[in-house]
């Protein structure tokens, strides 16, 4: 059934995900279940950028102090980004671990997407110190051995996964928006990669950069696009 808002405007698939996100409430209720199991450090994971056109896929752990509550902890996409940037430095300071992993656009083209995440989230598991003996993961099961609990939209509803996700949208995005002068064209300092219609255009137009995601449907296109047009400018020429 259509999801509208108040008006009985249907919103889109994308609209509605946000307002479902937006209505969850982030506690430490998965924490305190596995605290309560026998777990002495809980790790959170996520990763961000599965979506974006541009650039690597990252992952963030975090095992947060049960004694030592950061307020303010939810799922980064609903944050602004200097609340990000600040919960961040607080995560980094006060957390008992953190780690975060990339892996870079050419595995995700080999390897595609969705395993090129499991791996950024196995690397950051794996990076954490001290190691964690139980992991409470956003939706998917990670390639550690520990005991570990997957949970539907995990960043809006657990507050370490929340921690982890923060933790790996600040890096990457400070990733993406260090290549924004070199590729000043694609607007990556504010869409950070993602399909904006000004990054479709400059796609069309410029064509993909070779931090351009090419398994990528918009990109591919946009490739073909290009290469269509170059040859039809070289048979005018030629005429």
């Amino acid at each position: 059934m259509p999801v509208t808002d108040g008006s009985g405007k249907v919103l889109t698939a994308s609209a509605a995900k946000l307002r479902l996100l937006k209505s969850l409430k982030c506690t430490t209720k998965f924490e305190k279940a596995a605290w309560e199991s026998g777990a002495r450090l809980v790790a959170g994971v996520d990763e961000v950028g599965r979506g974006s056109l541009f650039g690597c896929v990252v992952a963030g752990a975090c095992i947060l102090d049960p004694a030592d509550r950061i307020r303010g902890l939810r799922d980064s996409k609903l944050l602004p980004e200097e609340e990000r940037e600040k919960l961040a430095l607080r995560i980094r300071q006060r957390a008992l671990g953190w780690a975060v992993a990339e892996v870079d656009v050419g595995r995700i083209d080999q390897m595609n997407i969705y395993h090129a995440s499991l791996l950024a989230m196995r690397l950051a598991v794996e990076r954490l110190q001290p190691r964690p003996d139980f992991l409470l993961v956003d939706a998917v099961v990670v390639d550690f051995d520990c005991a570990q609990k997957k949970i539907i939209h995990g960043d809006a509803l657990s507050a370490s996964i929340a921690a982890a996700s923060i933790l790996a949208k600040v890096h990457r995005d400070a990733i993406v928006r260090a290549w924004d002068p070199v590729y000043p064209q694609y607007g990556l300092a504010s869409n950070k990669g993602y399909s904006t219609p000004q990054h479709k255009l400059a796609l069309r137009e410029h064509g993909p950069t070779p931090m351009h995601r090419q398994s990528y449907a918009p990109v591919a296109e946009a490739s073909e696009e290009l290469q269509e047009n170059f040859e039809f400018v070289n048979e005018e020429s030629e005429c």
